[in-house]
């Protein structure tokens, strides 16, 4: 995500780097040394998506302004 964001591993800690995802559980989350997206914890398809034949985890990246 920083790679993508063009973001430089120094700043990103200043820079308050977090995920939002929609709902109550926090299936994301940014490793702050290295800027990769991680999985939160074991993601079961079948329990988030049911029935649903193409299942989509939509979450935003949150990037502080620098001051």
């Amino acid at each position: 995500v920083a790679k993508d964001l063009a973001l430089q591993m120094p700043t990103l800690s200043d820079r308050d780097l977090s995920v939002l995802d929609k709902g109550r559980t926090q299936h994301f989350l940014l490793h702050g040394k290295t800027g990769h997206l991680l999985t939160a914890e074991r993601i079961d398809r079948e329990q988030l998506c049911e029935s649903v034949q193409q299942c989509v985890l939509r979450c935003e990246v949150v990037v502080k302004e620098e001051i």
